[in-house]
């Protein structure tokens, strides 16, 4: 499914602010942003469908660990990236505001538009192609957080602790915001870890293309996911809950 909304030849990068947010409702924003990922000449993209917020205080969170070299992304400024390996592929991250608070960048969908047209798709299956050597659909390119990072060819030895570089790696907004959004608990949390909280966030109309559809038939409204308007998603992200600790 291609997307039309940029026609400029060059994208523009998120500011600085933009991420100095709690990540509960930096995860919300971010739904619907393009990861722009620049390989040789060619722009490869990808726009954000699902993401997890993460917080210091609770247990599913890597910072709930302490500190840690690899962790330090997590204790850096709002915007800086965090990566680490989650099933043996690379995972991508972003700091938001509050120490040891961030956003997985869990799922995204191949953008195709006038930074990166259909042979930046091209590459990206090239990049992440199926176990038996085909491409695999675009649907299910970015489906998942590792898949993602494949696609794009972004590595944990290259960016992790790193800011975002307009000439290489950015985040952008092209003008799309979702209708709707699910929120849901967060995908595999150890039990004991905080596994009830509800800090998944999907944008609906690409339900089917994330991770897991929290839409599945074995699903109940009101009960495993809340479908909300976008507005209404963001006023909601951080209610009933603490924020994020700003020591």
């Amino acid at each position: 499914m291609p997307d039309t909304c940029t026609r400029t030849s060059a994208p523009t990068p998120l500011p600085e602010r933009f991420f100095q947010r709690d990540a509960r409702e930096l995860a919300v924003a971010l739904l619907g942003k393009v990861i722009r990922r620049r390989i040789g000449n060619q722009w490869l993209a990808a726009r954000i469908i699902e993401t997890e917020a993460y917080l210091k205080e609770e247990r599913g969170s890597h910072a709930s660990l302490g500190f840690t070299e690899a962790r330090r992304a997590l204790f850096m400024d709002p915007g800086t990236i965090y990566m680490y390996y989650a099933r043996g592929g690379d995972s991508m991250n972003c700091s938001a505001l509050g120490a040891g608070c961030g956003v997985l960048l869990k799922s995204g969908h191949p953008v195709v538009d006038a930074i990166s047209p259909p042979s930046s798709l091209a590459r990206m299956q090239q990049l992440n192609p199926q176990r038996n050597g085909l491409p695999r659909p675009p649907e299910r390119l970015c489906a998942g957080q590792t898949l993602l990072c494949r696609s794009l060819n972004i590595r944990v030895p290259d960016w992790n602790a790193q800011q975002f570089d307009p000439a290489s790696l950015l985040i952008e907004d092209d003008g799309y915001h979702p209708k709707q959004v699910i929120r849901a608990a967060r995908l595999g949390i150890p039990q004991g870890r905080d596994e009830h909280l509800p800090y998944r966030w999907v944008d609906a109309a690409y339900a089917a293309q994330c991770t897991r559809n929290p839409l599945g038939r074995t699903r109940q409204p009101g009960q495993d996911y809340f479908l909300l308007e976008h507005s209404a998603a963001l006023r909601s992200a951080i209610s009933g809950g603490e924020p994020c600790s700003q020591g």
